[in-house]
């Protein structure tokens, strides 16, 4: 009878297999926005992977960060309770509490 070589595969990825999975992942991230082929969903799992690996940016004075938080309008809250809900929202939750 011919004996068999069983290949054992390792329960744990090693600290390398997972770096270069990560680096996988954020390489076609950035090729797929940088081509402009993002979908949304990809844009969206992109901030998500951003999160999930606490990445975070500070915005500076002309950097990208700033430039996008420039142009997000600013929403007042008061003007969406109003809308939704009436002119009175302020004293129709006081009565509520």
């Amino acid at each position: 009878m011919e004996k068999v070589k069983v290949k054992v595969i390792p329960r744990k990825a090693t600290e390398d297999k997972f770096n270069e999975l990560h680096n996988l992942v954020t390489e076609d991230f950035l090729k797929r926005i940088r081509s402009g082929e993002a979908t949304t969903q990809d844009l969206k799992a992109a901030c998500d992977w951003l999160k999930t690996n606490d990445i975070t940016g500070v915005p500076t004075e002309g950097n990208t960060l700033d430039q996008l938080a420039k142009i997000i309008p600013q929403v007042d809250a008061n003007l969406v309770k109003s809308r939704l809900y009436g002119k009175n929202i302020n004293r129709d939750l006081s009565y509520k509490r």
